[in-house]
């Protein structure tokens, strides 16, 4: 509930933003979402601040000012305000840092908010916060042991962000009917992917049309995928429900566009082998994955890395993408809070494998130890899974990097 983490919101007189706010939920697509409103309102001249979860390498990353993380010593006075004004109000690890961002954000002189809802939506701490616009992105079957398994429900959690009389965008594929129900029901003007507004693609880029404005010859998203451009699209509707107040010319949205990056997204780092870095960790996202491993040729094997955890789907993210790798490398993070072991995981990831080689291997540093001695110059290895699996990933490849620099 919201209970303590309002009556802590009220003693911070953090209920209502002087920013415009867009609060943005779903299953995937969130993050990306997230960057390109940010991206297209700063090329817009705007001051923005962006709530993101979780993070890869470093708490700051889920605290933006202008697109820079927040620096230690502004998070952690924000952090000391809020366990003063908390008092003896118990607060979850979310909670705290959700009003620690909020409070940091209060204290500027910003033009916009972009806040990403963690969980849900109705019972997120997020959804403390009133938006000016609502966008809720593709729903798939993700955090099934609080939200549910099915669709419907899920989507009832998630349409917890509109508010009454206010817009909202849903920028997904296929909508649930809660989220039209709810939106019926409170009056928000709710905008539908493929009925309101829709996306005309072309070889070099695509128009973005809707009732009342057109975007013609948008550009390709720098972030790889199909999936993007929906992302953007629902990003420009939800940004041009603001146009009164923060209006965005043409040339800022194909900056943001072009500049938008999310780290651990389809991440590539060239080399060899070349790598690549992504958190699907859901079907959904592992069709997204699949597609874009499509359209991307190497000449040598292609490898999967995977590390999970235990409340994620693995046997239907393996089922996606079961044709897409000659071999795969299971990581254990057993050492991890809910984390899967790498034996658990293959119980659940091999009989949908078939043939193909499934290993069993130890932690993230010693199988990419491995699979670089045994890699070809021009194979491609793709890590992705959990949060953990591609940040140790990460780590990984900068120390790597730095041991060839020496060397």
């Amino acid at each position: 509930g919201l209970e303590r983490v309002s009556a802590v919101t009220a003693r911070l007189g953090l209920q209502d933003m002087q920013a415009a706010v867009v609060s943005v939920a779903g299953t995937n697509g969130k993050g990306s979402s997230v960057a390109f409103a940010e991206a297209i309102l700063q090329a817009a001249g705007y001051r923005t601040g962006c709530y993101t979860s979780p993070h890869l390498l470093r708490y700051n990353e889920r605290i933006r000012v202008d697109q820079q993380p927040v620096d230690d010593d502004r998070l952690c006075a924000a952090f000391d305000r809020i366990d003063q004004a908390r008092a003896d109000v118990p607060l979850t690890y979310f909670e705290f840092g959700t009003l620690a961002a909020l409070w940091i954000f209060a204290q500027l002189q910003l033009d916009a908010v972009v806040l990403e809802v963690g969980l849900g939506g109705r019972l997120d701490a997020v959804n403390l916060v009133d938006p000016d616009v609502a966008l809720i992105t593709s729903i798939g079957l993700d955090h099934q042991d609080w939200l549910g398994n099915d669709l419907e429900l899920i989507g009832t959690e998630k349409a917890g962000i509109l508010r009454p009389g206010r817009p909202a965008v849903f920028s997904g594929r296929r909508m649930p009917q809660s989220i039209r129900g709810r939106a019926e029901q409170i009056g928000a003007s709710l905008a539908v992917a493929g009925e309101d507004y829709r996306i005309e693609r072309r070889a070099d880029g695509w128009d973005l049309v809707a009732a009342d404005r057109v975007r013609r010859a948008l550009p390709h998203p720098g972030m790889r995928g199909v999936v993007q451009i929906d992302n953007a699209a629902g990003a420009l509707m939800a940004l041009d429900c603001l146009s009164e107040r923060l209006p965005v010319d043409q040339k800022a949205v194909r900056a943001g566009l072009l500049s938008a990056r999310l780290p651990g997204r389809f991440e590539v780092r060239p080399g060899r082998p070349t790598w690549v870095l992504d958190v699907a960790h859901n079907p959904q996202a592992a069709g997204a994955l699949n597609d874009i491993l499509g359209d991307y040729f190497t000449h040598g094997r292609v490898m999967a890395v995977c590390g999970m955890l235990d409340d994620k789907d693995a046997a239907g993210v393996a089922r996606v993408l079961a044709g897409r790798f000659d071999a795969w490398h299971l990581v254990d993070l057993s050492s991890q809070p809910r984390g899967l072991a790498a034996k658990q995981l293959s119980e659940r990831v091999s009989p949908e494998l078939a043939d193909i080689p499934v290993s069993v291997g130890g932690g993230v540093d010693e199988t990419l130890d491995k699979i670089l001695a045994d890699a070809a110059e021009d194979d491609l290895v793709v890590v992705f899974g959990s949060f953990l699996t591609v940040a140790a990933a990460m780590v990984w490849l900068e120390n790597s990097e730095s041991e060839a620099a020496k060397a």
